[in-house]
């Protein structure tokens, strides 16, 4: 008997959580499951959410969904307890569609401290992971990946390049108990490796020696001009431009009227140009100079970078030029494999043909040009 109940504790210990999750089958605000922020409320900035499928869209999918142009989008929906994922793994995802083809805004999603007031959630409000899509124009189409360490918010040193159509797509993140972290877009390669290699979370160890200088008479010029290089006596013979040979004068010409006729100018093939030495070896180059380093007396070790703290909600915190991005599918959990069977059930449908078939239903009808005659 005590080994089945210690069994049970053991399992019981272990067991994978889904922390949060979040399929949209009913309207998320007549349950206030999801609390749109107060920031910006007051001075008409604030963009309105709505429960909706989008425009076009496969199957009975619905999410939430921005809707009014240029404007600041705030909202949060808390995680059932609080999760601390020390010791274990934190897997969450989330889909987001920008039907309207975006062409400046974020589309990521943050996870916050448990402490927080989401009441005014805005860009200022502490979070501990930003994660999702952000696309402005030709240059930004890339996937937010930041942690908020010891106050300070830290984006991957190298970018992911995002989606940037109009179609729906699956973001997910997951951070391991021994700092490794995988990201994932879709079905693409995921992005993967050691945090600490992907994020600046410690100071360098070393850094240029303060005390130390170039010195004056450093020599880093690797090529000069040849001192026994001599311009030629004949070298400005040449002018730059001439009377054009083969020019005559037009016979309508009248010199008492137009003056004296000269040839037009042309440019001169035997012109040398402006003589310059030749370039040779710097016989006294150094090469370039190498500036010390010294340890850093402020660099600590950090350990543990995985630990995101008590976390309490969900955030969507964005600000869009042309509204129209549906979010939907969210989770958050402490098993990798939880989170890729919950996308599974979550088919997309084939987003594609609707999107065809909703523009043929909505295109113009197009004018009957033939006579009535």
């Amino acid at each position: 008997m005590k080994l089945v109940i210690l069994g049970l504790l053991l399992f019981g210990y272990t067991q994978s959580k889904v922390l949060y999750k979040e399929t949209f089958e009913t309207d998320p605000f007549e349950s206030n499951r999801w609390v749109v922020s107060n920031n910006k409320k007051d001075s008409g900035e604030a963009g309105t959410w709505e429960y909706s499928g989008g425009v076009w869209g496969a199957g009975e999918r619905k999410g939430i969904r921005t809707s009014e142009d240029a404007k600041f989008y705030g909202i949060s929906t808390k995680i059932g307890s609080t999760f601390n994922n020390e010791g274990k793994t934190l897997a969450f995802g989330f889909r987001v569609k920008n039907e309207q083809k975006i062409d400046c805004g974020g589309g990521y999603v943050k996870l916050l401290p448990a402490g927080v007031d989401v009441s005014g959630f805005n860009g200022d409000t502490d979070y501990s992971i930003m994660f999702g899509p952000d696309i402005c124009g030709y240059s930004t189409k890339k996937v937010h990946a930041i942690f908020n360490h010891n106050g300070n918010n830290l984006e991957r040193s190298e970018e992911i390049k995002s989606p940037d159509d109009d179609l729906t797509h699956t973001y997910i993140m997951i951070v391991n108990a021994d700092d490794t972290y995988e990201i994932r877009v879709d079905s693409e390669d995921p992005v993967s490796g050691n945090l600490k290699d992907g994020w600046e979370f410690e100071l360098p160890k070393l850094i240029n020696d303060p005390d130390a200088s170039k010195p004056e008479d450093w020599v880093d010029e690797k090529m000069i001009d040849d001192p026994n290089d001599v311009k030629p006596d004949n070298w400005d013979d040449e002018p730059e431009s001439i009377r054009d040979p083969d020019a005559a004068k037009p016979e309508d010409w009248d010199t008492e009227e137009d003056g004296e006729w000269e040839a037009p100018m042309i440019p001169n093939s035997n012109f040398k140009g402006e003589w310059k030495p030749q370039r040779i070896e710097n016989p006294e180059y150094q090469g370039p100079w190498v500036h010390p380093q010294i340890p850093n007396p402020e660099y600590a070790e950090e350990t543990d970078v995985y630990k995101r703290g008590e976390l309490g909600f969900v955030g969507i915190e964005i600000w869009q030029v042309k509204s129209g991005s549906i979010f939907s599918d969210f989770i958050v959990s402490d098993d990798v494999n939880e989170v890729e069977a919950f996308f599974t059930s979550q088919e997309i449908g084939d987003e594609s043909a609707a999107k065809e078939a909703y523009n043929k239903a909505n295109a113009p009808e197009e004018d009957d040009d033939d006579d009535d005659d």
